[in-house]
Protein backbone atom coordinates (compact mmCIF):
# COMPACT_ATOMS: atom_id res chain seq x y z
CA UNK A 1 0.00 0.00 0.00
CA UNK A 2 1.52 3.34 -0.71
CA UNK A 3 1.00 6.05 1.33
CA UNK A 4 0.49 9.45 0.33
CA UNK A 5 3.33 12.01 0.94
CA UNK A 6 2.26 14.82 3.18
CA UNK A 7 2.66 18.31 1.15
CA UNK A 8 5.32 20.42 3.04
CA UNK A 9 3.53 23.58 1.92
CA UNK A 10 1.76 24.73 5.00
CA UNK A 11 -1.29 27.34 4.52
CA UNK A 12 -0.82 30.57 4.32
CA UNK A 13 -1.53 32.81 7.36
CA UNK A 14 -0.55 36.46 8.94
CA UNK A 15 2.61 35.62 10.10
CA UNK A 16 4.04 34.43 6.60
CA UNK A 17 2.55 37.61 4.73
CA UNK A 18 4.46 39.66 7.51
CA UNK A 19 7.52 37.76 7.03
CA UNK A 20 7.10 38.23 3.44
CA UNK A 21 6.80 41.59 3.16
CA UNK A 22 10.05 42.27 5.92
CA UNK A 23 11.66 40.52 3.68
CA UNK A 24 10.56 42.27 0.30
CA UNK A 25 10.93 45.50 1.97
CA UNK A 26 14.34 44.83 3.79
CA UNK A 27 16.23 43.62 0.86
CA UNK A 28 18.70 45.81 -0.49
CA UNK A 29 20.31 43.31 -3.07
CA UNK A 30 19.35 39.71 -4.28
CA UNK A 31 20.13 36.99 -6.40
CA UNK A 32 18.48 36.89 -10.26
CA UNK A 33 17.56 34.31 -12.05
CA UNK A 34 16.94 34.38 -15.74
CA UNK A 35 17.34 31.94 -18.59
CA UNK A 36 20.26 32.29 -21.65
CA UNK A 37 18.54 33.06 -24.18
CA UNK A 38 21.26 31.10 -26.32
CA UNK A 39 21.04 28.24 -24.22
CA UNK A 40 17.92 28.09 -22.02
CA UNK A 41 20.24 27.84 -18.88
CA UNK A 42 19.57 29.10 -16.01
CA UNK A 43 21.70 32.22 -15.09
CA UNK A 44 21.75 33.87 -11.89
CA UNK A 45 23.35 37.52 -11.04
CA UNK A 46 23.34 39.88 -7.90
CA UNK A 47 21.51 42.69 -8.34
CA UNK A 48 20.98 45.83 -6.32
CA UNK A 49 17.23 46.04 -4.90
CA UNK A 50 14.61 48.84 -4.20
CA UNK A 51 11.19 49.15 -4.69
CA UNK A 52 8.45 51.08 -6.42
CA UNK A 53 6.16 53.43 -4.44
CA UNK A 54 3.98 50.41 -4.96
CA UNK A 55 6.25 48.43 -3.09
CA UNK A 56 7.49 46.47 -5.97
CA UNK A 57 10.47 45.30 -6.64
CA UNK A 58 12.75 48.05 -8.85
CA UNK A 59 16.59 47.83 -9.81
CA UNK A 60 19.01 49.78 -11.71
CA UNK A 61 20.11 47.45 -15.19
CA UNK A 62 22.78 48.02 -17.95
CA UNK A 63 22.25 46.68 -21.09
CA UNK A 64 25.76 45.08 -20.91
CA UNK A 65 24.87 42.86 -18.71
CA UNK A 66 24.29 39.45 -19.60
CA UNK A 67 21.06 39.69 -17.46
CA UNK A 68 19.67 42.49 -19.32
CA UNK A 69 20.09 40.66 -22.81
CA UNK A 70 18.16 37.57 -20.88
CA UNK A 71 14.97 39.62 -19.47
CA UNK A 72 14.88 40.68 -22.87
CA UNK A 73 14.59 38.08 -24.83
CA UNK A 74 12.22 36.41 -22.47
CA UNK A 75 10.63 38.91 -19.48
CA UNK A 76 9.85 36.07 -17.03
CA UNK A 77 12.50 35.65 -14.05
CA UNK A 78 13.23 34.87 -10.60
CA UNK A 79 14.42 37.18 -6.94
CA UNK A 80 15.64 35.79 -4.31
CA UNK A 81 15.84 37.89 -1.65
CA UNK A 82 16.69 37.22 2.58
CA UNK A 83 20.19 37.35 4.33
CA UNK A 84 21.25 34.56 6.35
CA UNK A 85 21.79 35.93 10.27
CA UNK A 86 25.74 36.08 12.06
CA UNK A 87 24.76 32.28 13.72
CA UNK A 88 23.95 29.14 12.93
CA UNK A 89 23.06 27.41 9.53
CA UNK A 90 22.29 30.16 6.66
CA UNK A 91 19.50 27.63 5.59
CA UNK A 92 17.58 27.84 8.76
CA UNK A 93 17.15 32.17 7.85
CA UNK A 94 14.07 33.06 6.31
CA UNK A 95 14.27 33.89 2.51
CA UNK A 96 11.90 34.57 -0.80
CA UNK A 97 11.85 33.63 -4.42
CA UNK A 98 9.51 35.80 -5.82
CA UNK A 99 8.69 35.11 -9.92
CA UNK A 100 8.14 37.79 -11.88
CA UNK A 101 7.74 39.61 -15.02
CA UNK A 102 10.49 42.50 -15.52
CA UNK A 103 9.56 45.65 -17.39
CA UNK A 104 11.88 48.30 -18.49
CA UNK A 105 11.73 52.17 -18.03
CA UNK A 106 14.30 54.10 -20.45
CA UNK A 107 15.99 57.26 -19.41
CA UNK A 108 13.79 59.26 -22.26
CA UNK A 109 10.78 57.60 -21.81
CA UNK A 110 8.01 59.66 -18.99
CA UNK A 111 8.02 59.02 -15.15
CA UNK A 112 11.89 57.68 -15.91
CA UNK A 113 13.18 60.75 -13.53
CA UNK A 114 10.49 60.39 -10.66
CA UNK A 115 11.14 56.82 -10.56
CA UNK A 116 14.71 57.51 -10.71
CA UNK A 117 14.36 59.66 -7.93
CA UNK A 118 13.01 57.17 -5.75
CA UNK A 119 15.26 54.81 -7.08
CA UNK A 120 18.31 56.63 -5.42
CA UNK A 121 16.42 57.39 -2.14
CA UNK A 122 16.95 54.36 -1.38
CA UNK A 123 19.91 53.47 -3.44
CA UNK A 124 22.08 56.74 -3.28
CA UNK A 125 25.56 55.24 -4.30
CA UNK A 126 23.67 54.70 -7.51
CA UNK A 127 24.19 58.52 -8.29
CA UNK A 128 27.38 57.87 -9.82
CA UNK A 129 25.95 55.66 -12.93
CA UNK A 130 22.24 55.99 -13.05
CA UNK A 131 22.83 58.67 -15.95
CA UNK A 132 24.82 56.52 -18.24
CA UNK A 133 23.07 55.60 -21.35
CA UNK A 134 23.21 52.14 -21.21
CA UNK A 135 20.94 52.05 -17.71
CA UNK A 136 17.56 51.82 -17.65
CA UNK A 137 15.19 50.97 -14.32
CA UNK A 138 13.79 47.74 -14.18
CA UNK A 139 10.50 46.51 -12.23
CA UNK A 140 9.81 43.06 -11.14
CA UNK A 141 5.75 42.16 -11.19
CA UNK A 142 5.51 39.77 -8.93
CA UNK A 143 3.36 36.67 -10.50
CA UNK A 144 3.96 34.59 -6.98
CA UNK A 145 6.20 33.72 -4.51
CA UNK A 146 7.82 30.94 -1.98
CA UNK A 147 8.44 32.02 1.37
CA UNK A 148 11.14 29.60 2.97
CA UNK A 149 10.65 31.20 6.94
CA UNK A 150 13.10 28.92 8.38
CA UNK A 151 13.06 25.03 8.93
CA UNK A 152 9.48 23.43 8.38
CA UNK A 153 8.11 26.88 7.28
CA UNK A 154 6.90 26.66 3.63
CA UNK A 155 4.85 28.62 1.97
CA UNK A 156 3.00 29.87 -1.43
CA UNK A 157 2.08 33.36 -1.52
CA UNK A 158 0.27 35.90 -4.25
CA UNK A 159 1.49 38.93 -4.97
CA UNK A 160 -1.77 40.48 -2.69
CA UNK A 161 -0.29 38.56 -0.10
CA UNK A 162 3.02 40.72 -0.42
CA UNK A 163 0.70 43.82 -0.53
CA UNK A 164 1.55 44.20 -4.17
CA UNK A 165 -1.07 44.48 -6.79
CA UNK A 166 -1.79 41.25 -8.94
CA UNK A 167 0.62 40.76 -12.23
Amino acid sequence: MKMKEKSPIRPTDEEARRLGRALLGEARFGALGVRDPETGAPVVSRIAVARTPEGAPLTLISDLSHHTKALKADPVCSLLVGEPGGKGDPLTHPRITLQARAGFLRHSEDGFEALAKHYLSQNPKAQLYIGFADFSLATLSVTGAYLNGGFGKAFVLTPEDLGLPPA
